[in-house]
């Protein structure tokens, strides 16, 4: 006991040995006295810290929000309204935009009147997307110039902004889309065709050349493949009946032509009759649909009592039925 004692007061400084000794018994009163003794204090103490806090945390946190809230944008509001354009539907649509301090509104509604269109229209066009606004008026007048190069007239395009205003305003990406047009014409389409594009499946022009190339490449090397030496007339007459298949991928498209030959077992050129025919409006259908929904039909008429045969030319005589679920 003596040895274990003076072992524990050598390492510690001359002084503190009796300390040392104590302490377990002292600091229990210690921390007993303080804890319960001074309990009101250390009560009162931390409420007035918490209540503090938490007020200047709330505080805060209004601040910041007041500041980061942006404000809507008053000129753009009373001139829209001056233009009677649908506020409330506006606002649904893209609010993000009635944030914004340069908008163009002005410079929009004297360009649209410009090419034709009625102050009625403009005000439509704006309701209903409003990121129009956001157009600069160099940017309005390139994209316009490569429509025309396309569409025949100005009052075509005003119909069709008035129908579709998103398919004129969504991409400002002029650059883009002159690549595209020249490329089209390149390979044999017509300005029907361009113009079918156009009015039906706008994102054609959205998509990269690159995308666009990739397609017309594969159907070109679909049709030398089954025995056809005109690949310009075949890619025109497949896109011109369905203009939907540049905006699909080429994996889709080859999956589905392998479908139907394999389907209904056709050698190259009966495939090629299906394909330049009715069967190009089935080709951009996804792979999954095409398949369950012939299986579907099958089961179907197998049910009314037509045999293979029968529904095997039912179907190559109208593949639209292949839409029906």
């Amino acid at each position: 006991m003596q040895s274990s004692l003076s072992l524990r007061q050598m390492s510690i400084p001359k002084g503190l040995g009796y300390l040392t000794i104590m302490a377990p018994r002292n600091l229990l009163y210690m921390r007993s006295n303080f804890l319960f003794g001074s309990r009101c204090w250390m009560v009162r103490f931390s409420s007035e810290i918490l209540f503090k806090s938490v007020s200047f945390r709330l505080f805060s946190m209004k601040c910041g929000n007041a500041d980061s809230e942006p404000l809507e944008n008053e000129e753009l509001l009373n001139n829209l309204l001056t233009m009677g354009v649908d506020v409330d539907m506006a606002k649904k649509r893209q609010p993000g935009v009635f944030n914004r301090r340069g908008t163009n509104e002005q410079n929009l509604k004297t360009f649209l009147l410009s090419k034709g269109t009625s102050k009625e229209v403009i005000a439509g066009i704006i309701s209903r997307y409003p990121r129009a606004m956001t157009r600069t008026p160099e940017s309005l007048s390139n994209q316009w110039g490569l429509w025309r190069r396309i569409v025949t007239s100005d009052l075509k395009i005003v119909a069709i902004l008035e129908r579709s205003p998103e398919s004129f305003f969504r991409s400002s990406n002029n650059l883009n889309l002159e690549r595209n047009i020249e490329f089209l014409y390149s390979v044999g389409l017509t300005r029907k065709c361009l113009c079918r594009l156009l009015t039906s499946a706008l994102r054609t022009f959205s998509n990269s050349l690159e995308l666009n190339k990739r397609m017309v490449e594969f159907l070109q090397e679909v049709c030398l493949s089954l025995g056809n030496n005109d690949p310009t007339g075949f890619v025109r007459n497949i896109i011109f009946k369905n203009p939907f298949i540049l905006i699909q991928s080429t994996k889709r498209v080859k999956t589905n032509i392998e479908f139907l030959q394999s389907a209904f077992s056709l050698n190259n050129e009966q495939l090629l009759v299906l394909i330049c025919g009715p069967g190009a409006k089935i080709l951009d259908l996804s792979n999954d649909c095409m398949t369950r929904n012939y299986t579907n039909i099958k089961e179907r008429l197998f049910s009314l009592g037509c045999t293979a045969e029968e529904i095997r030319k039912f179907v190559l005589n109208c593949p639209d039925v292949i839409f029906l679920g």
